[in-house]
């Protein structure tokens, strides 16, 4: 039985809680936060231990692993606390705010051979996990193209901002939706080598950017596209979906499901062919222990329990999760550089060449249009 402590307790600890509290092989020792009410009521109908400060915990329980779901500012330190006492460590994304943090961090657990995991919990969806499949099948072919897209409701009036919509906190829009796009793309298709073509736009929010868009460039000479936005009330949950196109085909693929389309099939490939193909993750999900918020949230957690056990590396360590810092660090560079503004070239034209009509101009030719398509003439 792994004794378990957890350090933050707010949406995601508290979900944590929940999960590590059920799991069959966790004792749930003790909690840590800042909240007196919170830290009051896990004691009162829990009898877990309770800490405000999380080094004195760290110092008086016998543990084997922490679970950290603090805002983000605060992973690095807590972490690095955590594996000088060589404790297994399973950290909520982001993980670090900065990259090369976050690289340190991942050597030093790997040097003390201690299990590292971050919280990107789309890797533990099914549909996506079916998408990775099948790319080292290399189903698709070459790969030429790949879209990316995350939307939801997280910040929606311009007041009542949180710990996340501050840029030294949780780092925004960037942090809180890009990365998990961001660590997708490193998952299924490989962490891209440049990025351009940066915007951020600011919806509601005063300290950092609410939508987010991006160019990629891959090492196989292929591009790709990032777009965020955590402002979109039209969607009543996080969203996020990839499409991915190949020689041989193209792919969509949310957490509902993937839909293949093939032009041939090389092999034979047990429940795909020639043509559109579609997966649902009711079919492709295995049922887990326990259920909060998707069988992902609990499947990750196994998966940390499971490799402290064999000496496995998890499939979302530190490194992998610093590698999506790395590119959202560049993105944010990317976004302050100038761009190659397009002039007016009218001056430059001969005579008779016809000029593009003003903006003015062009909206009064389509009502003029317009009007004589209805049987009224408009000059």
């Amino acid at each position: 039985m792994l004794r378990a402590a957890i350090i933050g307790l707010g949406k995601m600890g508290l979900s944590h809680q929940c999960m590590v509290n059920a799991h069959p092989e966790i004792k749930l020792t003790s909690v840590c936060d800042t909240s007196d009410y919170v830290l009051d009521v896990l004691s009162k109908y829990t009898g877990v231990k309770t800490y405000a400060d999380y080094k004195k915990m760290l110092a008086e329980e016998p543990l084997d692993c922490v679970f950290v779901a603090t805002p983000s500012r605060y992973h690095a330190e807590i972490v690095a606390a955590a594996l000088e006492r060589n404790l297994h460590v399973f950290c909520e994304k982001p993980f670090a705010l900065d990259a090369g943090t976050g690289f340190r961090l991942a050597e030093m657990a790997e040097q003390k051979r201690l299990v590292n995991q971050v919280g990107y919990h789309y890797r533990f969806v099914a549909a996506f996990n079916e998408a990775k499949r099948l790319l080292d099948k290399k189903v698709l072919g070459d790969l030429h193209h790949v879209r990316v897209e995350a939307y939801g409701p997280v910040v929606l009036r311009p007041k009542g901002s949180t710990w996340r919509s501050q840029k030294s906190e949780g780092g925004g829009c960037l942090f809180d939706y890009s990365c998990h796009a961001i660590d997708l793309v490193n998952y299924l298709v490989g962490r891209p080598l440049a990025v351009s073509g940066t915007a951020f736009n600011s919806v509601f929010s005063s300290d950092v950017d609410d939508e987010i868009y991006a160019t990629f460039q891959f090492a196989d000479g292929f591009f790709g596209q990032l777009a965020t936005n955590w402002s979109d009330e039209s969607f009543r949950k996080m969203s996020m979906k990839m499409s991915i196109w190949g020689a041989n085909g193209r792919m969509n693929v949310d957490r509902q499901e993937i839909q293949v389309y093939l032009r041939a099939l090389p092999e034979p490939l047990e429940g795909y062919s020639r043509g559109w193909n579609v997966r649902y993750t009711t079919e492709l999900t295995h049922p887990v222990w326990f259920y909060v918020r998707g069988e992902e949230y609990s499947a990750q957690i196994d998966h940390f329990v499971q490799c402290i056990k064999t000496g496995a590396t998890p499939i979302s360590t530190f490194r992998t999760a610093s590698d999506a810092t790395l590119v959202a660090n560049k993105i944010r560079e990317d976004a302050h550089k100038p761009r190659t503004m397009i002039e007016p070239l009218e001056a430059g034209l001969p005579g008779d060449v016809k000029r593009s009509p003003k903006p003015e101009h062009a909206r009064s030719g389509v009502r003029t249009l317009l009007g004589r398509l209805h049987g009224v003439a408009r000059y």
